[in-house]
């Protein structure tokens, strides 16, 4: 092989390399879909830790009214990324995020403590199943939306969070529809999109071993954490450095 060809195929060797680096390091946007029987403002310190980093960090208000309303709303905040995201979902914000996440400015998913259903399944549907060891769900006068016992909420949400701050959450839940909860799913964005699972060992919401299997089952790649179920509120620093990774290699 002569010198020049030898130079230009190096040259478009390692431009080829920038070019992949480039595009995994694009991916600097992180959008939260928080779950039921709380909301987005307990994402606070993930959400700092991650904008230290350069992130761009969006948080969905989802109302938790319907999956559809749910997964819509998570769709509006995507809509106004400027590039591919990492979409994460807690809780029930897996089940949106498994539908929402087939939107094409999504990278990859980051399920956190989190159901992750296929298709034609809800999240009734894998907790009928599988239940965690909590027994304290509550439903509201009408019956058509559902709560978690504020006297349990500690020691079933939250028991490695501070006892003034889970009282506070217990306070400011956010009440999820029973229609949501029900409601199955289409086709699951893990399906087509890289995933990374946290386990919380130490949940009592979800059963453990069903945060393991659901991972296992859409071929995620799982981190463990000792943890209750608000992983996000007692580990920010240990779920931060799983998005991160999923930032990094969602692009590769």
């Amino acid at each position: 092989m002569n010198t020049p060809t030898f130079l230009s195929l190096t040259l478009a060797a390692l431009a080829s390399v920038a070019t992949q680096d480039a595009g995994a390091a694009d991916i600097k946007n992180i959008v939260i879909v928080h779950g039921a029987f709380a909301d987005s403002s307990g994402w606070r310190d993930v959400t700092e830790l991650l904008e230290k980093k350069g992130f761009k960090v969006s948080l969905v208000q989802n109302p938790i009214t319907s999956l559809q309303d749910d997964v819509d709303a998570t769709h509006r905040i995507l809509d106004m990324q400027d590039g591919p995201s990492i979409l994460v979902g807690h809780s029930y914000g897996g089940v949106v995020i498994t539908e929402a996440g087939n939107h094409p400015n999504v990278a990859g998913l980051v399920y956190v403590a989190a159901y992750q259903p296929t298709k034609g399944e809800s999240l009734i549907t894998l907790v009928t199943e599988t239940p965690g060891p909590s027994r304290e769900i509550r439903a509201t006068k009408d019956d058509k939306f559902l709560y978690l016992d504020p006297a349990a909420f500690g020691r079933d949400f939250a028991a490695d969070v501070p006892a003034e701050d889970s009282a506070f959450m217990a306070k400011s839940q956010v009440l999820a529809s029973k229609a949501a909860f029900s409601t199955p799913v289409g086709d699951p964005a893990w399906r087509n999109k890289k995933s990374w699972a946290i386990v919380a060992s130490n949940d009592r919401t979800i059963s453990p071993d069903l945060e393991r299997r659901l991972a296992k089952r859409a071929g995620s790649q799982v981190v463990e954490i000792p943890s209750s179920h608000a992983v996000f509120l007692s580990q920010p620093a240990k779920v931060a450095e799983v998005v991160v990774t999923a930032a990094r290699e969602a692009g590769r």
